[in-house]
């Protein structure tokens, strides 16, 4: 259809209320208007009460002196130099195994095809640039490594017997902080190929203040074969300043090039009458009585370990009464079946 044949349809008379235009109301708003500002709901001046006109004012009760505000600020300052409420703790003993951990050759036990060699390589200046210790855990490998970084950079060493007094001996003793130029790595954690890179990187540097950097590797057998890759150069031919010690469980994963180039020194467990003896000392220095007959228990339960057979031992004597360790407290706790019922059951 065309426009000009378009058909317009009327408007109805009905719709023309629809075109009638209605004035607008105002409507009351809460909250901001349409321009963003927020309706002013303070009363009014002349509104106010007589006591706020002067507060307002800066007259009346209402208005703070000088004196007042710097005494509230002096208040308040003094509240921020008390000292904090300090929490009180127990002085816990260390582990006896960290307590009585040996400090020289002499002190460790059971381990003499070890130490013996070690002191006279000591006497005669005949100390290789890097060993491996090997054997079972709590056996003495850690603790022997770190008593030759103690010999080697002894104020009066290389010595067999360190001094005791000089600054290095004092921080690799016993509850010392440490050396920074004694370093040890868990290979555990740091055993990749960067961590090697950068060890071999940062052992070209002189140490800090004492004769020799000494490298502690724990755990040895968890460095990937990359990473010994990467050290087995700086371990042939180490500057004159940098010694190296393994240690490990299982020498047989420490990569063949390595072992080759080390000293390797077996650790094995201690024998049971060495370590019962042992223990029996470590008792009397407790001052805690310990029946003859749970020594053996504990000897049994650590199965030639020092540190474990300590470990036990520290839980008995933890638990232990007024009258000291019984053998009864000892079969309970370790699960061990009584020699007396035992020699019922063989009767019967």
């Amino acid at each position: 259809m065309s426009p000009a044949t378009r058909k317009v349809h009327p408007v109805d008379e009905r719709d023309d209320d629809l075109f009638e235009e209605e004035p607008l109301e105002l409507f009351e708003q809460d909250g901001p208007d349409l321009f963003g500002s927020e309706p002013d709901d303070s009363p009014a001046v002349e509104d106010l009460p007589a006591d706020a006109e002067e507060a307002r004012a800066g007259v009346g009760p209402h208005r703070r002196s000088e004196e007042e505000v710097t005494a509230s600020l002096m208040e308040v300052v003094d509240a921020l130099r008390e000292p904090a409420t300090q929490i009180t703790r127990p002085d816990t003993p260390l582990a006896l195994y960290r307590r009585y951990r040996p400090d020289t050759f002499a002190e460790v036990i059971g381990q003499e095809h070890v130490t013996e060699p070690l002191q006279r390589a000591l006497v005669n200046n005949r100390v290789n640039h890097a060993y491996l210790f090997s054997g079972p855990r709590g056996c003495g490998k850690t603790t022997s490594a770190r008593i030759l970084a103690r010999c080697l950079n002894c104020a009066e060493g290389p010595t067999p017997t360190p001094c005791g007094k000089c600054q290095s001996c004092r921080d690799l003793a016993r509850g010392g902080p440490g050396s920074i130029d004694v370093i040890e790595i868990d290979a555990a954690s740091h055993g990749g190929v960067d961590d090697a890179r950068e060890l071999r990187e940062r052992a070209f540097f002189a140490p800090v203040h004492s004769r020799y950097k000494i490298y502690i590797i724990d755990e040895a057998h968890m460095v990937t074969p990359q990473g010994f890759n990467a050290l087995l150069k700086v371990v042939e031919e180490p500057p004159p300043h940098v010694r190296f010690v393994f240690a490990t469980t299982e020498p047989d994963k420490v990569l063949g090039t390595i072992r080759s180039r080390t000293h390797h020194y077996p650790f094995r467990l201690v024998p049971p009458k060495t370590l019962s003896t042992y223990l029996a000392t470590l008792c009397d220095a407790e001052g805690i009585a310990v029946e003859p007959a749970v020594l053996p228990l504990v000897v049994r339960a650590g199965a030639g370990s020092v540190r474990d057979s300590l470990s036990v031992l520290d839980q008995l004597l933890g638990g232990a009464g007024e009258d000291g360790v019984s053998y009864a407290q000892a079969t309970a706790l370790l699960g061990y079946t009584p020699d007396t019922l035992l020699d019922e059951i063989v009767d019967a």
